[in-house]
């Protein structure tokens, strides 16, 4: 398997190195550029995935639709375009920007720059990371929202998006 490198950016997300994945998961002093989606269908409801139980950050929990981290040398929009087809199989669908933010927690940094997606078409799940995924209501995500079953991203990823 290929070393994953991604830029590290500083407090204004300009470029100023390059690290590995294994090196910055865990030290929250290397920002790293991901990207989520939050993918719609005409209904309003949201897709989440189930992170799969090997992963190495949040296993087992209900996530944003996609997110993923932006490689060394790629941009935001480019890497939101991959990961779309890598992890649901979507491709060719028009993406829209919403907003960017930095998150920090006791184990990473990150720049997030967050898309939007209307997707009423087939998902196929990548199996390698996914266990599982399903479009839910807001007010179902709403009144499970103290559970335990999502990311603290998701949760923090959510609160942004309904405050637009």
């Amino acid at each position: 398997m290929t070393k994953e490198i991604f830029d590290i950016v500083d407090e204004d997300d300009q470029i100023i190195g390059q690290a590995a994945r294994d090196q910055v998961h865990g030290n929250p002093s290397l920002i790293h550029r991901v990207v989520h989606i939050l993918v719609f269908n005409s209904q309003n409801e949201l897709y989440l995935q189930k992170r799969d139980i090997n992963k190495d950050v949040q296993p087992g929990k209900w996530d944003t639709s996609v997110g993923g981290h932006v490689d060394k040398g790629e941009s935001y929009w480019d890497a939101a375009v991959r990961e779309m087809e890598e992890e649901l199989g979507i491709k060719g669908t028009n993406l829209k920007y919403l907003y960017k933010y930095r998150l920090r927690n006791d184990y990473e940094s990150e720049y997030v720059s967050s898309y939007h997606c209307l997707w009423d078409g087939e998902i196929k799940i990548n199996e390698d990371e996914i266990e599982e995924g399903r479009f839910w209501r807001l007010d179902e995500i709403a009144e499970k929202m103290d559970s335990g079953i999502f990311t603290p991203n998701f949760i923090d990823e959510i609160g942004r998006y309904q405050k637009l």
